[in-house]
């Protein structure tokens, strides 16, 4: 691990490399899972704003179970997180002309609509934020169903880091982001041992 001001960061995220790869993935993880996309308490009055702005972008399900359920929901846990149709598909994804499930919010986001892409456990996934009382911890969460953005991370040498630089500035903030960058340059991934003949 790596301690970056008060953020502990695994060392998968320097280490692993990931690009998601949507034309083979279809965007699974939209619809993949017992619950919905993590949502943190401030975003929930962020969802409640925007719904009348980007209802256009939803699927008439999704319009239908926002309102049945909600902009949010508490899973078993007890934590917020998104609503899902009917145990399947994110509340707020979209299909695309090729089937590709994508984010109406973030869709409505592209068109100038809202000024908020998505919820922010979406925009860093494969990282998940685990919230302990003094600190927080970035871990690499390893999902079958992203295998093929594993398999073109490795291909283009992406790093996990790297590929989700955008969400983690907008997370922790740009200095943040340089310190994380610096710290892997001091302490760069290990390189594979040699094969012994």
């Amino acid at each position: 691990m790596m301690k970056i001001g008060e953020i502990l960061v695994s060392d998968d995220i320097r280490d692993k490399e990931f690009v998601c790869n949507l034309e083979k993935c279809k965007g699974a993880c939209c619809v993949e899972g017992d619950f919905g996309a993590p949502l943190q308490a401030d975003e929930i009055p962020i969802l409640n704003e925007i719904f009348p702005k980007i209802k256009k972008y939803l699927t008439p399900e999704g319009i239908r179970e926002i309102e049945k359920q909600g902009t949010h929901v508490v899973d078993d846990d007890g934590e917020l997180c998104t609503p899902v149709i009917e145990g399947r598909e994110c509340v707020y994804a979209i299909y695309d002309n090729k089937g590709i499930l994508k984010c109406g919010i973030e869709a409505a986001y592209k068109d100038g609509v809202v000024d908020w892409k998505k919820p922010i456990s979406c925009h860093l996934y494969p990282i998940r934020v685990t919230q302990k009382k003094s600190f927080e911890a970035l871990n690499y969460h390893k999902w079958h169903i992203c295998s093929p953005a594993c398999a073109l991370g490795k291909e283009l040498q992406v790093p996990v880091y790297k590929f989700l630089k955008d969400p983690l500035i907008r997370k922790y903030g740009e200095a943040w982001y340089q310190e994380l960058e610096g710290a892997i340059e001091q302490n760069p991934k290990p390189k594979p041992k040699a094969k012994k003949a």
